[in-house]
């Protein structure tokens, strides 16, 4: 699952929603619920869709975690530096006795 809720946190919210809500009440609010969980992914769907568009040729292929803007960003920073023809200079890294 998206949130790793186990059967006891479910059943726990479950028993939660009936005393907060009320048992007659509480069918309306699943249908609202699930209207709204439904509106977002359409929205989300639509947003991902309007970004593939947007970014032109190369990106076609991206999935959901790809859009990820930690990952998108890492992924293009990494293929800019390693496009790089130029040799990456040596570092000497020594221990100088001195300051031990």
């Amino acid at each position: 699952m998206f949130f790793d809720f186990g059967a006891g946190e479910i059943i726990g919210l479950l028993v939660l929603a009936v005393i907060l809500i009320g048992p007659e009440r509480l069918p309306h609010f699943a249908v609202d619920a699930a209207k709204f969980v439904k509106r977002v992914r359409e929205i989300a769907t639509t947003a991902t869709n309007e970004l593939k568009e947007n970014l032109g040729p190369g990106f076609e292929d991206l999935t959901p975690t790809d859009l990820n803007p930690k990952t998108f960003l890492k992924r293009q920073l990494d293929s800019v530096l390693d496009d790089s023809d130029q040799p990456q200079p040596k570092i000497n890294r020594r221990i100088d006795p001195d300051l031990l």
